[in-house]
């Protein structure tokens, strides 16, 4: 039996919003994609908290976490995650303590070190690089605002304090994976953008992983893009999306989601500079995408693979998340 049939595997939703298409439209799509993963059996759906980009509409991460939540029932929703830096610990325990309240045993808590976005937008809101510095000292705060009350602690979360809402660390590099070491907790690495990082963030995880009361071994989980579609040839013209979005990123355009083309009018550096960032995408037929999905597993043992399918078309988008479920027997688990 192949690893991937023994895997548990999720989604990374970043709410695209499509060139003609509105923030509206992207938040129905999350619900249908939401309620299509919960059906076919992936075990989480994640959203990421970005700001001033004009192709992501989850800048609000809480609040449509719990939009979705509202209109599914088992999956688990979290976030992949809350830039924290931006933040009071004592914010985030608040609204992730209360959707946990609303929707008990579902939520994750996804924390990242980066900002998110870029420089004015920070100090936009009111933050500065710096802010990142303590990112080791506001994890602990946190951690302590969502487990059970000291005696002689002053400030509590309410809601939130006793909810014991899991926290993930996220990361492109060594720092957060070491930092999730010490702390015992789960690390996410993020494949879908620093795939060079990769191995050798996991390897300091687990190399340095200490047992905590939230973990007694290392988790690892991966999040990679994935291009499902009927043929390797389907794929590839639907991976034009993802690549269009990096490429207008290079070149300081909109990212807003285009659709897919034969061909990209893309320089030679361009294109290198596209392909480094989806290096550790698998892109292809059913038979194509499970022999790439297993030979990571194989490289990597990952504990869980959470997969971003960009797509410009909701309906293509929901049939990559078939065709992968399918494959890997998730609903025969």
């Amino acid at each position: 039996m192949s690893r991937l049939t023994n895997t548990p595997l999720s989604v990374l939703d970043l709410a695209p919003i499509r060139d003609s298409g509105s923030a509206a439209e992207s938040f129905q799509n999350s619900v249908a994609l939401a309620q299509r993963a919960e059906t076919l059996g992936y075990k989480r759906l994640w959203m990421a908290e970005h700001h001033n980009i004009d192709g992501i509409a989850s800048a609000a991460t809480a609040v449509l976490l719990g939009h979705v939540a509202d209109h599914t029932e088992s999956i688990r929703l979290g976030s992949g995650g809350i830039m924290l830096p931006n933040h009071a610990p004592l914010v985030i325990a608040e609204q992730f303590g209360t959707l946990a309240t609303l929707h008990p045993d579902r939520i994750d808590l996804g924390l990242g070190r980066a900002p998110g976005t870029d420089g004015a937008t920070l100090r936009a809101l009111r933050r500065d690089y710096s802010a990142a510095d303590t990112f080791p000292d506001d994890v602990i705060e946190l951690l302590n605002y969502l487990g059970e009350p000291h005696p002689a602690q002053r400030i509590r979360a309410i809601p939130g304090q006793g909810t014991q809402v899991p926290i993930w660390l996220l990361g492109s590099s060594g720092f957060s994976a070491q930092l999730a070491a010490r702390l015992g907790l789960p690390f996410a690495f993020a494949s879908h953008f620093a795939p060079a990082y990769m191995h050798q963030a996991l390897r300091l995880y687990r190399e340095q992983f200490t047992p905590s009361d939230y973990l007694a071994e290392p988790y690892a989980m991966l999040c990679i893009p994935v291009v499902a579609a009927e043929s390797d040839e389907q794929a590839e013209y639907h991976a034009s999306v993802a690549q269009q979005k990096f490429l207008n990123l290079r070149r300081g355009r909109s990212t807003r989601a285009r659709p897919p083309v034969e061909s990209l009018d893309w320089s030679p550096i361009e294109r290198a500079q596209v392909q480094e960032h989806l290096s550790a995408a698998v892109i292809g037929g059913p038979e194509r995408v499970r022999d790439g999905l297993n030979e990571l597993l194989e490289q990597t043992q990952a504990d869980e693979l959470m997969l971003n399918a960009d797509f410009y078309a909701l309906e293509d988008r929901l049939r990559c998340y078939d065709i992968v479920a399918d494959i890997a027997n998730l609903q025969g688990r």
